[in-house]
């Protein structure tokens, strides 16, 4: 059974890193892809929950006004990743998202009231470290990098808050309302700034491209996460997931050749941000039996 679910993770993470091919193959903007992104998913979501598990939808109203707003942070952390990726390519935009490990060594620390962990601070600035050098060898991707970082904090904010209703109601139900919500958000967003019009105008190509994102490689895997946490730990479900880059960066070299060809010390400088990553979930992995062990003696 655990040798099924890691195969069903190892999956799940794989459809995550294509997700990022998906939106570059897309030529629709950002802004587009995003609204059609949530809306079809959130639509999926709906029929599943109501019609085939046959669960109830409901929420306490404060709740589901703090699950929209969140899911407002989900969608601003796609719209900058995938204008990271119109603006530069598949593999700056993974490659900031390791950024995500620091933002969060210092947000979580605020949001759940507890010590700063030095560890986690220290390897953060590795990955800065690692992130300025790309931006030195790459500096042609400034902007495209610019807005991979800003996908990075506004994904950590999204994470470290959505972890504080963890429990309040159904996962099914949170993933719902948070990416209903979000699609609200943008779609107002779009109302506001005048580009609702264009926002709406999308191919049939594109069309088609946006439903097998929202559906396969949004929904199912979103999910698929949730059922799998029966089966495995947190620990590995988080450091499977830091794969992600790593297959979206392997993928995006082979699919799109040429536009995804970097310099070997952005891969070197990668390949460190994804090590520390590692390093940092197995330390903390560690600390936590630790912890647990002492507790129990």
């Amino acid at each position: 059974m655990k040798n099924a679910a890691l195969f069903r993770l190892h999956l799940i993470v794989f459809l995550w890193g294509f997700t990022a091919i998906i939106g570059k193959l897309i030529t629709a903007d950002a802004q587009t892809l995003v609204f059609y992104r949530m809306l079809f998913a959130a639509a999926i979501l709906f029929v599943f929950i109501r019609f085939i598990q046959k669960k109830s939808l409901h929420v306490p109203t404060k709740l589901m006004y703090q699950l929209v707003t969140i899911g407002g942070f989900m969608a601003f952390h796609w719209l900058c990743f995938f204008y990271s990726i119109k603006i530069s390519n598949v593999s700056i935009a993974l490659s900031c998202l390791s950024l995500s490990t620091l933002f969060a060594a210092i947000l979580e620390p605020i949001v759940f009231k507890r010590k700063i962990d030095l560890p986690e601070v220290i390897i953060g600035v590795v990955i800065v470290l690692c992130i300025s050098l790309i931006f030195n060898v790459e500096f042609r991707y400034k902007e495209g990098i610019f807005y991979g970082i800003l996908a990075a904090l506004f994904g950590t904010v999204f994470s470290v808050f959505n972890g504080k209703l963890y429990g309040r109601t159904s996962s099914g139900n949170i993933i719902f309302y948070e990416i209903f919500g979000g699609f609200l958000i943008v779609a107002l967003f779009s109302v506001l700034s005048g580009q609702l019009a264009e926002v709406v105008d999308l191919s049939g190509r594109d069309l088609a491209l946006v439903v097998l994102l929202a559906g396969v490689f949004t929904a199912f895997p979103m999910l698929e996460s949730v059922n799998l946490m029966k089966y495995i730990s947190p620990f590995t479900l988080v450091l499977t997931v830091n794969l992600e880059p790593v297959y979206g960066i392997i993928l995006a070299f082979f699919i799109f050749g040429e536009s995804e060809q970097m310099s070997t010390l952005f891969y070197i400088a990668s390949f460190v941000m994804i090590l520390a990553i590692i390093i940092n979930g197995i330390l903390k992995s560690k600390r936590i039996k630790k912890k647990l062990n002492s507790e129990i003696q």
